[in-house]
């Protein structure tokens, strides 16, 4: 799998990582990342992991990157998918990833989903 952008310094923020992605999957990558933050709570933090863009919530929560094919959405701790596997049928997806066109970012309510799933999951994690 080949990352899209331009090889060269590792980005040090999310707008800087973006900066460096072509379109179409700029455009893709800054819905995720709009509906992502919409949902987060204020405490959450964006930073650059894996030399992508990262949230962290009660440690590492996903992230998301963009390549010379798709877009992925990626879960940091156990799975990113839990329940909502029916709803992600039609993507290609693997234990905490979610694969999607570079063109088409997954739809808003979707990503609320896993956003608030991993959330939770995170929440349940740290009570024990």
């Amino acid at each position: 799998m080949k990352k899209a952008g331009k090889a060269g310094a590792v980005p040090k923020t999310a707008e800087e990582y973006l900066a460096k992605v072509p379109e179409p999957q700029r455009s893709t990558l800054k819905k995720v990342r709009a509906v992502i933050q919409s949902v987060l709570p204020a405490e959450a933090t964006e930073v650059i992991s894996y030399q992508i863009p990262c949230v962290k919530y009660k440690g590492m929560l996903l992230g998301y990157a963009a390549f010379a094919d798709h877009c992925s959405l990626f879960g940091m701790s156990g799975t990113l998918l839990g329940p909502l596997k029916e709803e992600l049928k039609n993507y290609s997806t693997s234990k905490g990833t979610v694969r999607f066109p570079i063109d088409k970012p997954l739809p808003a309510t979707l990503i609320r989903k896993l956003v608030k799933s991993a959330i939770a999951e995170k929440e349940k994690r740290q009570k024990r």
